[in-house]
């Protein structure tokens, strides 16, 4: 249930992010704070993919989104 937090957060960052790299290759300049938001993407959901010991499936990841919504709410 920690690691849950990490997952979600890493998931809507990458979310987040693809307009951002859509719109610098459009305009062509370099996507350099794209690239680091990616990057804390990966590392947030490496973590909690490796933190929890029997990992993540893909049909896990609705019920976990819900869980953090509601522990937010």
């Amino acid at each position: 249930m920690e690691t849950d937090l990490p997952l979600i957060a890493g998931l809507v960052i990458a979310g987040f992010s693809v307009p951002s790299i859509l719109s610098a290759f459009s305009e062509r300049r370099p996507p350099r704070a794209s690239v680091v938001t990616i990057l804390i993407a990966i590392g947030l959901i490496a973590y909690a993919v490796m933190m929890k010991p029997s990992g993540y499936r893909i049909d896990e990841i609705p019920d976990a989104f819900f869980r953090v919504l509601g522990r937010l709410l």
